[in-house]
């Protein structure tokens, strides 16, 4: 019986499916919005100099714990962007939903994490998960078009993946060249998931930070990973974004902590 079949059949060997691991991302994600829009404001301020310090130690260790939680979520969303592209019948389509969710985002996403209706230092995670879509897309293309000489093909798949790199670090995208170079990784090692997952987090924390590195947790539900994508509510996770950045900006509106 293949593993396809064994999950229709409900067996304790079906492992996990895509729903499972978005659902994943998505408390994770939750629990560090929580902690960089609410928290951070009760446990940080900013000095004459622009310095943050800390001004409640207790609140702070929590936050960190939970930012530290927080990084799970990312590398499941480029583990998940790759085999949503790998899968996929209409890649236009994909890359323009990632696109629209990235505009409709943009101001929860300000509001929430930044305590302002319009901030262009720094735009939210769908405009990088946009852009490395794209980028894939182009190496994909190039793999299955071009019949230029190796040297040359090379040459031009490092030239797409750099101008996929720059956009993101231009448009100032969450994680930006890192968030590319990690779903790149993904994408070039997409045939050994496992691997393609743990490389990719390495990739992210030699580029992004050691404390990304607390995703590597996150190789032991990518190892159970079927292929499947389980119950299907691909909305609700785009929708998600949005609207719970909109909440937590509410919250602290409430709590006297900004909008």
């Amino acid at each position: 019986m293949n593993m396809t079949t064994t999950q229709q059949a409900g067996g304790l060997s079906a492992g996990i499916s895509g729903f499972t691991l978005k659902m994943i991302a998505v408390v994770t994600m939750l629990i560090d919005h929580t902690a960089a829009s609410i928290l951070e404001r009760m446990a940080v301020s900013v000095d004459a100099d622009g310095f943050y310090v800390v001004t409640n130690e207790e609140l702070y260790s929590i936050y960190m714990v939970m930012r530290i939680i927080g990084r799970m979520a990312f590398p499941i969303y480029c583990f998940l962007l790759v085999e949503g592209f790998v899968h996929t019948k209409n890649v236009k389509k994909y890359v323009l939903r990632l696109f629209v969710f990235a505009l409709i985002s943009e101001l929860p996403f300000d509001m929430a994490l930044f305590n302002s209706f319009w901030n262009v230092e720094y735009n939210n995670v769908f405009f990088t998960l946009f852009i490395g879509l794209a980028t894939i897309a182009g190496l994909d293309y190039m793999e299955r078009y071009v019949k230029s000489g190796k040297l040359l093909r090379i040459l031009i798949m490092l030239c797409v993946v750099g101008a996929g790199m720059l956009v993101a670090d231009i448009l100032r995208t969450d994680y930006g060249m890192a968030g590319i170079a990690t779903i790149v990784t993904m994408y070039l090692l997409r045939n050994k998931k496992n691997v393609s997952f743990t490389v990719g987090v390495l990739v992210l924390t030699f580029l992004a930070g050691i404390l990304e590195a607390a995703a590597l947790l996150m190789t032991i539900p990518v190892y159970f990973y079927n292929g499947t994508r389980g119950r299907q509510m691909k909305y609700f996770f785009y929708a998600f974004y949005p609207v719970h950045l909109l909440i937590l900006a509410g919250i602290c509106a409430i709590l006297g902590l900004g909008i």
